[in-house]
């Protein structure tokens, strides 16, 4: 959904697009807070109630000031952010055509509630995920010299791919690969004839980004042709990196610290966790803000995704 606030002074303006993304997770909510999920399976998780409530508290205000305003404002509430579509067909439409800069945020419990980080250039990185299959010869386990095993053929492809992080990339580039499914076997004495295995794959540029699909299919196929087996490579491309562009950081930068103060904005490093928010970086100028929603003194120190407020780890089923 989209909405559009046109300023009350006339004239021509610029125009800015805000967006919020709106994805409840995959999760089954442990509070008993008034506001839990009422779904079964799934909460607001990752802050996105967060970023709705306050795209809906700067409509209103802003609103109020229509008449102090020139140009135009869009309020972008994005579905399918963690999907990795909903930027991409948002973008498709349109609807953006024209905007001159476009901002999107994310609260951030490792900042306190009350500070801002900026990023300059990338801010996070690609998400792209692969699948690999070993085919080998299953077998009884007490005579592994009668099969070719898949299991050790996969153990040594998750070895090696680690290879390609410390020996064929500069390691000034952000680069990421975690194989982080491994199937394989029914029974604890049968090598089994097949191994399948996934994971994801991220960059902080495009340029590192693009050689990984080669990369790693030559690592997993040569090791599986070493020992008799094969490999099956595939590779699939999601959201790219997001880059934040500099002017309108510096615009933002300076409008936050009159605001909040130069000490509640800091510079952050950028983040491995992916967001296709890139997508509206092909269509405008735009940055990525990290607003603060940590709180030592009330306990509010658990990440994005706990199921519950007590909760200090969970397995995160996006980004």
């Amino acid at each position: 959904m989209i909405a559009r606030l046109v300023g009350g002074l006339g004239g021509s303006g610029r125009v800015i697009a805000l967006r919020a993304d709106m994805d409840a997770l995959p999760i089954q909510e442990e509070n008993d807070h008034e506001y839990a999920s009422l779904r079964e399976g799934v909460m607001h998780a990752c802050g996105h109630d967060g970023h709705t409530a306050y795209l809906l508290g700067a409509a209103k205000v802003l609103a109020g000031m229509r008449g102090d305003l020139r140009g135009e404002i869009l309020f972008v509430f994005q579905p399918d952010e963690e999907g990795g579509g909903g930027a991409r067909a948002i973008v498709e439409t349109g609807v953006l055509e024209g905007v001159d800069a476009m901002v999107g945020t994310h609260l951030a419990p490792r900042l306190p509630v009350g500070e801002v980080g900026l990023t300059y250039g990338p801010s996070s990185a690609s998400v792209d995920n692969f699948k690999i299959v070993v085919e080998g010869v299953g077998g009884h386990a007490a005579k592994p010299h009668q099969a070719v095993d898949p299991v050790a053929v996969a153990a040594q492809v998750v070895t090696n791919l680690q290879h390609l992080i410390s020996r064929e990339t500069d390691p000034l580039d952000g680069v990421v690969v975690s194989v982080t499914k491994i199937h394989g076997g029914t029974t604890t004495n049968v090598i089994p004839p097949r191994v399948e295995m996934e994971g994801t794959a991220r960059s902080l540029s495009e340029g590192a980004r693009a050689g990984l699909p080669e990369k790693m299919g030559r690592i997993a196929r040569g090791i599986a042709v070493t020992h008799g087996a094969s490999c099956a490579f595939e590779y699939h491309h999601g959201p790219g990196p997001v880059i934040n562009d500099e002017a309108t950081t510096a615009v933002v930068e300076s409008s936050l610290k009159q605001a909040l103060g130069a000490e509640a904005v800091t510079r952050i490093s950028p983040s491995m966790g992916g967001e296709d928010f890139s997508s509206y970086r092909k269509a405008a100028p735009g940055t990525f803000v990290n607003v603060g929603a940590g709180n030592e003194e009330k306990g509010i120190i658990y990440p994005n995704h706990p199921p519950a407020s007590t909760s200090t780890r969970t397995p995160c089923p996006s980004g």
